[in-house]
């Protein structure tokens, strides 16, 4: 399997459908183990203003088969900031098609994200059940506290 993505030059797909996201071997496989991705200035456009949205996301999955491509995801997440979403459809849709694509034994993301009028969001989503002895540690955000 090729990567599509890594040692070469990359262009930022104009949106997420346009993104192709890249898997390759585990090269654990069998082994229980947590990966992640800490996202701590992702942008995407509020649908309702067009104006720019904040978050730190946190991505944890434990791999199955294989391993997302950090160049592709990387590509993937800057795809949405050209694309209008609320903060619940962006964080869950990030995750389900993780998930959907990549099979792994389990996926968390945590969307932590930045005032909107006012109110901070936090969007979470889960594939299912911890597995049985993966270690699965605090995502480390803090609540939003303001300029306090």
């Amino acid at each position: 399997m090729t990567p599509l993505y890594l040692g070469q030059a990359s262009t930022l797909p104009a949106s997420p459908e346009e993104a192709a996201l890249d898997y390759v071997p585990n090269p654990r496989i069998g082994s229980l183990y947590l990966v992640r991705f800490a996202v701590p200035e992702f942008t995407s456009l509020c649908p309702v203003t067009g104006q720019p949205d904040f978050a730190h996301l946190v991505i944890d999955y434990a791999p199955g088969d294989t391993i997302v491509e950090s160049k592709s995801l990387k590509l993937f997440l800057g795809s949405f900031r050209n694309h209008a979403g609320f903060h619940e459809d962006v964080t869950v849709g990030i995750g389900q098609r993780l998930f959907d694509e990549m099979h792994p034994r389990y996926l968390r993301i945590g969307g932590y994200w930045y005032p909107r009028g006012g109110i901070p969001i936090d969007v979470f989503w889960q594939s299912g059940a911890v597995p049985e002895g993966l270690w699965l540690p605090d995502q480390g955000v803090p609540g939003y506290r303001g300029r306090g």
